[in-house]
């Protein structure tokens, strides 16, 4: 019975004990970074009252993080948000932070998304098929090629040279976005 809507179940004994209903085994503060690292929900609760201390125990994580030289929070940061307490904002924080974070991870995955997709890359890919295709048939003998396209009656040599030119200009832009 660890898990209660989906949430894994910790509970947090007067010891200062972490323990996983689900996994029945004790956990530190590390296991609980890392579990949502890895996208784990979980709940913390005081073992003697059932109380949620979920948000104390994911404050005691950033300190433990940042105390070890992980320093992720600029110091004014730190101070503003120290300033807020108390003050007439103090409650539309929360909701602005969140909505904040969640721009931030949609933004990071958009850019993870654009790094991993190489729009360089796809296109020097499809340039250079156009350029085989277009040698290829430019080939003296082949269907369609220089062969067929010399012959006055088929076709205009001007045309060759043309067609040469533009595969020309595009290797050089091919070249030119890979460097």
């Amino acid at each position: 019975m660890g898990k209660t809507g989906g949430k894994v179940t910790i509970k947090k004994y007067a010891n200062r004990r972490l323990y996983d209903t689900e996994s029945s085994s004790y956990i530190t503060l590390d296991r609980l970074a890392a579990m949502i690292r890895e996208g784990r929900e979980f709940e913390v609760l005081d073992a003697k009252s059932g109380e949620d201390i979920t948000h104390t125990v994911l404050t005691q994580i950033i300190v433990d993080e940042e105390s070890r030289g992980s320093t992720m929070l600029p110091v004014n940061f730190l101070r503003q948000l120290i300033g807020l307490y108390g003050g007439s904002m103090q409650g539309a924080v929360p909701s602005y932070l969140d909505a904040a974070m969640d721009a931030f991870k949609s933004n990071q995955n958009a850019m993870r998304d654009a790094i991993t997709a190489n729009p360089l890359a796809d296109l020097a890919k499809r340039n250079m098929a156009m350029f085989e295709q277009a040698t290829a048939a430019l080939r003296p003998g082949a269907v369609g090629g220089a062969a067929r396209a010399a012959d006055p009656a088929e076709g205009d040599p001007s045309e060759v040279a043309k067609l040469r030119a533009e595969l020309a200009a595009l290797q050089a832009k091919v070249d030119k976005l890979a460097s």
